[in-house]
Order: structure tokens, then C-alpha cells, then sequence
């Protein structure tokens, strides 16, 4: 007999079925969710305002194989001989004639059409045959229109269901080029897009420009004029660059979205991801001092007061350029961007950044650093010091395999280390030092871990931010640690460290960092410059770039244009014995279709975003619990295994201590 589960609206077929259930999920039932309460904005409502197989052939060989001009003409040879031994005709030809004819298809393509232009800056100032080199270079820019830019992310209908049309408020509850680069990447997003598609493998983040760095005679490095002349070359470019949103920031601007319909939109400048140089040149501040608040070099272990754009505008209308950069930490030499669009205080925009700031900055290069310093300092000889560090190598490469977590058979003593080696480096890092420094130094390491986990949420509320400003402060308290034992005797002057003080601030009116993070952007730089540049000859190799890019773009708008219309489902093989009326499952769409689901469910650093466990075929061990626990020397096994089916099962329920076992989930029930 069937029966029906009215908390969860389940059917089962037999009774014995359902009663497990109930028994699993609703024996300790979970307090239902506070409901979320949306506040929208009253103005900005969102109303609204009024061939296939030669796609194929283009995407496999261009977008996903990279072949090379050379593979192609090879490949279309063999296919225009075989299909000529077919059919008889010497006439006969592939789906395309070369390389060259792929190629023009491609250019063809009426979507995606986001062309590059250029511009060219120089320095204005007098300039004569002796001047330095910089002074008389002419520097290229190459920028695509971030109008045109922002309507076809809006018009893609890859993010029909992920796109916000209306501000809003949430509350819950009561109180509701690679290696020697010449020119710098900048790549663009648009805010209404969900956090999950700006992180896949998708269209949701998108190179705008390509900024030239400009260089000189190893004599003038250093001069105050030169240093002033690229930050003015820098902002001057980005300012030029986002020229084309300014009217759309004071006029409504007409957008077609992904549903189809057509809005008006009002524009802002978004937050701006950066590491710390490059945010110091972003707000004008002195390298050194905090580009969000005034808090002196010396005194970062907290936050001062905040920089606005109206405040620092004063400041420059009031005080000389010496006292500005030795009181305020103002380069009153640069005229910011922002101040040319309206609304864009860029002091507000910088945004926290995860990778440089938490994982590789404090986590990395500074606790993991200041360890060995420690051990360093406190050894008798240096030989007991390398003893210690191998030991907690040894350590880290005496991790067991388990899902999720990177073994380090060597330890962590390799030269270059990536985010991901940082991100893996915390899961370990906790159990290989402790014994070794002193209990405050683990509990240092255990406060800020929290933080870190609790920042890269991918959703924020009340109860974490909270939880992520107790996790600060007692992180902070336990950080004096490194000065009581030498390692940092003069304290903790470090912007990347004291940046982690804005973070709770910027989550509140940004998001979570999440969706906002340099490796996002990153993870992008290989598909859009890197990968472009190995296909290239190396010879002017940025012109090739750019024309990969654009063909990449218009593949990607081609297929969400014949996806909307129906078109491009599954592969070319299974298409064409449905033309002729074969009765055929479709195989590879499936597989395209778990294969495009896993590649866009995929992290930036292409690690699944959801948790997956592949269990084994066969059980490891056919001995009874008891027996098994006493084989590996762990009594405790059984206890262990049903406070953590507890936890899998009932998250919102906490562990108590005088519940008794019996009460906890039974292991045989469980599996």
C-alpha cells in the first residue's frame, strides 16, 4: 500500500519504506526557515518596455579543440578525399574548403558582433630629442564598446533564470598575455547576474580592454614624473574605456533581456576587483595606507575612518600636495576616474578580494610564513629548525585520500605556488604545526580559518556576519602572538591583513566575495589570453588574440541564439539519423548534456561547486562495526560514525552530549 509523507510531500510504495523515512528525516524535525521578506526598490521595477552542422564543425575544432591552422587544412583534406572516393566526384569537398574558410564562417556570424577598437594616448607635456623614452612613446589601447558589452549579457538567454531585474533588500527572520606582459587585461560584468553563472564556465564575465604598461630606461624608474605619468595613463584609459556608459548613468537606457522583453536601464560603475598595487593605484592613496579608510600605515590593526569621494575632492581643494601625501596618504597628482562619471565613489567600489587578500595573502604569506620564522627564531641550530619544518611535511604528506582533499606527497616545499595549492594547504594545515608552536599560535590559525570559510560562502545573512566579526576579532586577539614571540616585533602594519576589517561592510552592500573574487577573473584570463596565445605564432601575438577572442564570442552568442530557437540539440551524428527518420536514442546529447552540467556546476579553479562522493562498487570491509574498530584502534568508531550521520542528516540540530547513543541514527538504518 502506498503511503504519502504530507511534511514533505513524498510518496512511498511500501510501508516499511516510509517509516524509514520518517525515521531518517523526521524523527528530530528541523525548525522551519525564517521566509525571506524582499524589499524591492519603488522606482527601478523592472517593468517591461515594450547552419547547424556548420556550427558544429566551427565549435569543436575552434572553441574546443584549438587546432591549429595547419590540423585543419589536414583534417579537411582527408575528409573532402574520403567524401570524394564516396561519391566519385573529384569535385567533391568537405564542409568547408580550409582553414581560411572556417575562419571567414566564423567572422560571419551575425551574433556576438563585439568588435575591437583602439586609441592611442601619449604624454602631453613639452617633449624634445632628449626627453626619456616614455615621454615620446604613443601608447595603443584596444577596448570593445562595454555598451555593447552589457546588452548581450543582458540578451543572453544562458541567464534567463539567473538575471535580477529589480533591486532589492533580503531579510530573514524578525529583523528581516602571460610571462612578460605588455599590456593589462580588463574584463567586465554585469551585476544583475547571479553569483553561481559568474563563477561557471560561462559568458558572465567578459574581456573589455587591454591597457598598455608603460616602461622605461632603468635611470627613470623612479622618478616621482614618470611615477605620476602612469597613473595618469591609467586612469585617463579607463575613463576613455567607460565613456560609452556615461549617458546611460542619467538617461534610462533601452536593454532587450534574456526573457525577451525590453527594459530601461540606469547604469553604475560596479564594485571593482583588484589586488592591493593595482587598488592603490585605482583610489589615488600612497602605497602603504588603506584605500578605504584613514588609518595611518603604522596603526592597521583596525579601521579608521572612511574615505568618500566628497571628502578626499576637499582635500585636495584645501591642502598642498606634500601634506596630502604625508598626513591623508592622497597622490594629489591623479585625478581618479570615478570623478568623471556620476555616483562612482571608487573608495566604495574596491571590493574584498579573496585570493589575494585571505588565501594567498594573510593565510599564505604571512601565518604559514611567520611559522617558519618562528621555528626558525626559537630552534637551538638551524638543523633542529629544518627538522621541525620537514616534520610538518611529513605531516601534510601523511594525509589520507578522501574527497575534497589534496594529498602533499612532498610536503609543501615546492617553488611556485598557485590559489589552489593555498586552498588545499588550509584543509592540513591546522593538524601539521599543532604540537609544534604554541597552542595561542594554533588557536591564531583555527580564528582565522573561520573567518576565511565563513567569507567564501557562497550566501550571506545576519547570523554569519556576525559570526564572521566575532571570528576577526578573536583572530586578532590571538595574532599578538607573533609579536610576543619576535616574529613581528613591530606589529601588523599589512594592508592585505587590515583589509580583512572592511569585509562584513562590503558583504552588506556588495554580496558575497564569492562571486566577486580575483580568481574569477583569473580563471577567465586563461580562456580569453592565455589559451589565444598559445594558438598564436608569437609574432605580434596581441592582434591574434583579439581576433580569437571576438570568433570565441560570436560561437558563444551563436549557440545561445540557436538554442533559443530550438536549434542545437545533441550532436551532429544523432541529427542527421533523425533527418532521415532513424529511430535513435539520443546518447550524446546525454553525455553532452552531464558533460556541459558537471563544466558549468565547475568552480573557477575547477573544483565542482557542489560537494560529490563517489562511493565504492563493493563494501571495503564485510567485518562487523565493533570488530573493524578495534582492527584500526579507534573504540570510539561507532560513536564517531553516528554523530556524524546525525550532523549529515539533521544540520540544524546541534550534537548533546547527554542524548544517548541509541537516539542517534543507527549505521545499518542508515545505509
Amino acid at each position: 500500500m502506498a503511503r504519502f509523507c504530507n511534511l514533505c510531500s513524498r510518496s512511498f510504495t511500501s510501508e516499511n519504506a516510509f517509516k524509514d523515512h520518517n525515521y531518517r528525516y523526521h524523527q528530530y524535525p528541523k525548525p522551519a526557515p525564517a521566509p525571506s521578506i524582499f524589499y524591492y526598490h519603488p522606482l527601478l521595477n523592472g517593468r517591461k518596455y515594450n547552419h547547424y552542422t556548420y556550427l558544429k564543425a566551427k565549435e569543436i575544432h575552434f572553441e574546443q579543440l584549438h587546432t591549429s591552422e595547419a590540423g585543419i587544412n589536414a583534417l579537411l583534406q582527408t575528409l573532402a578525399a574520403e567524401k570524394a572516393l564516396e561519391t566519385g566526384d573529384p569535385e567533391a569537398r568537405a564542409i568547408f574548403d580550409n582553414a581560411d574558410d572556417l575562419y571567414s564562417h566564423i567572422d560571419a556570424l551575425p551574433y556576438g558582433d563585439q568588435s575591437w577598437t583602439t586609441f592611442s594616448l601619449r604624454y602631453s607635456g613639452p617633449v624634445d630629442a632628449n626627453s626619456p623614452s616614455w615621454k615620446r612613446h604613443t601608447y595603443i589601447v584596444h577596448t570593445r564598446n562595454p555598451l555593447r558589452v552589457v546588452e548581450s549579457m543582458a540578451d543572453s538567454t544562458d541567464f534567463l533564470h539567473t538575471w535580477d531585474y529589480v533591486p532589492f533588500e533580503e531579510y530573514t527572520g524578525e529583523d528581516c598575455p602571460t610571462g612578460h606582459q605588455s599590456f593589462h587585461p580588463v574584463y567586465v560584468s554585469a551585476g544583475n547576474i547571479h553569483n553561481e553563472m559568474r563563477r561557471a564556465h560561462r559568458q558572465g564575465v567578459m574581456p573589455l580592454a587591454f591597457l598598455p604598461i608603460p616602461t622605461c630606461a632603468r635611470e627613470h624608474l623612479k622618478d616621482n614624473e614618470f611615477r605620476v605619468f602612469r597613473k595618469q595613463l591609467y586612469h585617463a584609459t579607463l575613463t576613455q574605456i567607460l565613456s560609452p556608459l556615461r549617458a546611460g548613468m542619467t538617461h534610462p537606457h533601452v536593454l532587450r533581456c534574456a526573457d525577451g522583453h525590453f527594459r530601461r536601464a540606469i547604469f553604475e560603475i560596479g564594485p571593482f576587483i583588484a589586488d592591493y598595487p593595482e587598488q592603490v593605484y585605482l583610489s589615488g592613496v600612497v602605497q602603504g595606507w588603506c584605500p578605504k579608510c584613514h588609518a595611518l600605515p603604522h596603526e592597521l590593526e583596525s579601521a579608521g575612518d572612511p574615505r568618500f569621494r566628497d571628502h578626499t575632492e576637499a582635500l585636495l581643494d584645501t591642502f598642498t600636495p606634500a601634506v596630502l601625501w604625508d598626513v591623508f596618504g592622497v597622490d594629489g597628482d591623479v585625478t581618479l576616474f570615478t570623478n568623471h562619471f556620476p555616483r562612482a565613489d571608487i573608495h566604495e567600489l574596491l571590493t574584498p578580494d579573496l585570493l589575494h587578500q585571505l588565501i594567498k595573502g594573510t593565510f599564505k604569506d604571512h601565518l604559514v610564513t611567520w611559522v617558519g620564522e618562528y621555528i626558525r627564531l626559537t630552534s637551538e641550530t638551524e638543523h633542529e629548525a629544518k627538522r621541525l619544518m620537514d616534520e610538518i611535511d611529513r605531516r601534510l604528506a601523511a594525509a589520507p585520500s578522501f574527497p575534497g582533499l589534496r594529498r602533499f606527497p612532498e610536503g609543501r616545499n615546492f617553488s611556485q605556488w598557485t590559489g589552489n595549492d593555498s586552498k588545499a594547504l588550509m584543509k592540513l594545515y591546522l593538524s601539521a604545526i599543532a604540537g609544534l608552536v604554541p597552542d595561542k599560535m594554533v588557536q591564531c590559525f583555527a580564528a582565522f580559518l573561520d573567518f576565511c570559510y565563513l567569507a567564501r560562502r557562497p550566501a550571506h545573512d545576519t547570523v554569519s556576519l556576525d559570526a564572521m566579526e566575532d571570528a576577526l576579532t578573536y583572530f586578532h586577539e590571538l595574532r599578538t602572538v607573533f609579536v610576543e614571540t619576535g616574529v613581528r616585533p613591530d606589529g601588523f602594519g599589512l594592508p592585505r591583513q587590515h583589509a580583512l576589517v572592511h569585509y562584513v561592510l562590503a558583504i552588506r552592500h556588495f554580496g558575497s566575495p564569492n562571486g566577486l573574487c580575483s580568481s574569477i577573473t583569473e580563471s577567465k584570463h586563461i580562456e580569453a589570453v592565455k589559451k589565444p596565445w598559445r594558438d598564436s605564432n608569437k609574432n605580434q601575438p596581441l592582434e591574434q588574440i583579439l581576433r580569437s577572442i571576438t570568433r570565441l564570442s560570436k560561437l558563444s552568442a551563436a549557440r545561445i541564439e540557436f538554442g533559443r530557437c530550438g536549434l542545437l540539440q545533441g550532436d551532429v551524428h544523432t541529427a542527421a539519423l533523425k533527418e532521415i527518420g532513424a529511430d535513435v536514442e539520443d546518447k550524446q546529447a546525454r553525455i553532452e548534456g552531464v558533460f556541459l552540467a558537471v563544466r558549468d556546476a565547475m568552480d573557477v579553479d575547477g573544483v565542482s561547486a557542489g560537494p560529490s562522493v563517489e562511493l565504492s562498487k563493493k563494501p571495503v570491509s564485510k567485518h562487523p562495526i565493533v570488530d573493524f574498530a578495534i582492527k584500526i584502534g579507534q573504540p570510539c568508531l561507532e560513536t564517531l560514525i553516528r554523530h556524524f550521520l546525525h550532523s549529515e542528516i539533521y544540520p540544524d540540530v546541534p550534537l548533546d552530549a547527554d542524548v544517548p547513543l541509541d537516539e542517534y541514527p543507527d549505521i545499518l538504518r542508515a545505509e
